[in-house]
């Protein structure tokens, strides 16, 4: 099986109209994919519907969306949309985390397996072009329906990170994305998920800092696992990996409402498994790791390094960057 390769946007160092050029070059790079995540930053389909005008050949995809943020039908019209600019595209939902839902937009985070389960069943009948009039467990639809045919059925995958929310992805839908998680981890999710149908996916999504400061690489993923890995799904996560123990200390700075501390409390062991850094070559050799023959497409997100914030050619430097990480 040929493994895709992608990148999530937007890359570092660059503010999106300065993409284009970059976006354009990706496939001679030997990257087949651009996706985007959805928390505080950009919203997930700005940025997917820019790539699709200027590298048509690139396929977009959502890693993930929240199914609490958008009702059933906008995101069914938005991945239609993107599909009709004639490229592959998928759709990644899945329950994201309370921070996000709740905090940043006011709406409750319950029952988040129910609500993926229904948006799922609901995307697949919609995208096919089925009319839909149905009462799911957590929503009512009356009456959707895409009003013109699609030149490519987008794919919905699911953001899965234990066995129950893999599984419902492999059922229901054309597969997941996981991530924060180490390469020995991967085997664990593979497994989970199960026996697969042809042309489902699993996405790996790998977070990379190319620096030989090891220091600066630690400081800055230490900033985002404690924030993460503190978030219900992700505790629950890494309990199931085996790695609640070593995480004990930083939960429990965290519950005491002392977040630098728990930053300080995850070990460079839990960081340099869960955030690949080092040199160009050391972390393409790291990122490697996480190609299996259970896993579709490996998904590389860049933090912003030293090097990067120094150079007045932020540009080439993501550019010579991407081809010497692309294994």
């Amino acid at each position: 099986m040929t493994v895709r390769w992608g990148v999530t946007l937007p890359l570092p160092g660059l503010g999106l109209a300065a993409h284009r050029p970059l976006l354009v070059e990706l496939t001679d790079l030997g990257y087949t994919d651009v996706w985007t995540g959805e928390g505080g930053g950009h919203d997930g389909f700005t940025p997917l519907a820019a790539a699709a005008a200027w590298a048509p050949g690139l396929r977009v995809g959502t890693g993930i969306v929240p199914v609490q943020t958008r009702g059933p039908g906008v995101l069914a019209q938005t991945a239609a949309t993107l599909a009709q600019l004639g490229g592959e595209v998928v759709l990644g939902i899945g329950s994201s985390v309370p921070a996000h839902v709740t905090a940043l937009n006011g709406m409750a985070h319950d029952r988040p397996y129910a609500r993926v389960r229904d948006t799922l069943k609901f995307l697949r009948r919609a995208l096919d072009g089925e009319y839909v009039s149905e009462s799911y467990e957590t929503f009512e639809v009356d009456g959707f329906q895409l009003r013109e045919p699609l030149p490519h059925r987008p794919k919905v995958i699911v953001g899965a990170l234990r066995p129950g929310m893999l599984r419902l992805a492999f059922r229901e839908g054309d597969g997941a994305m996981t991530n924060v998680l180490a390469a020995d981890d991967v085997p664990a999710v593979v497994e989970a998920a199960g026996p697969r149908a042809p042309g489902q996916e699993l996405v790996v999504k790998v977070f990379v800092s190319p620096t030989t400061d090891a220091s600066y690489a630690r400081t800055e993923a230490r900033a985002f696992l404690s924030w993460i890995l503190n978030q219900p799904p992700y505790v629950a996560f890494h309990d199931w990996l085996g790695r609640g123990d070593r995480l004990k200390a930083s939960r429990e700075r965290w519950e005491a409402g002392d977040r630098a501390g728990a930053a300080r409390a995850l070990s460079d062991e839990v960081v340099d498994e869960l955030w690949v850094h080092g040199s160009l070559e050391e972390c393409r050799e790291r990122i490697a790791r996480h190609v299996h023959p259970g896993v579709t497409t490996v998904l590389l997100h860049l933090s912003p390094t030293p090097e990067l914030l120094a150079s007045p050619d932020p540009v080439s430097v993501v550019s010579d960057t991407l081809k010497a990480l692309r294994f």
